[in-house]
């Protein structure tokens, strides 16, 4: 179902590696920096995500990463079940 690693930035889950493929999410600022991306669905039924190419540029990840955190959504919020 989901592939084979989910990659979090601080908290917040950015993309994740599907068949050997980097992928991450589609939020507007990953789009502005990679204009020329192709959209490919990590696993059937999911979201389509943008196609990370050049992932052997470190400058260009870390760059990446930190202008897409600010439109990342927050974690969820995991239920607490009390004991009684």
């Amino acid at each position: 179902m989901m592939g084979e690693y989910i990659l979090y930035f601080q908290g917040k889950i950015i993309g994740g590696i599907y068949n050997d493929r980097l992928l991450v999410k589609s939020v507007q600022s990953a789009i502005s920096l990679m204009q020329t991306a192709t959209y490919e669905l990590p696993y059937e039924g999911a979201k389509e995500m943008l196609l990370v190419e050049d992932i052997d540029n470190r400058d260009f990840l870390c760059n990446l990463f930190l202008s897409m955190y600010e439109e990342l959504p927050a974690p969820k919020k995991k239920k607490t079940t009390s004991k009684k």
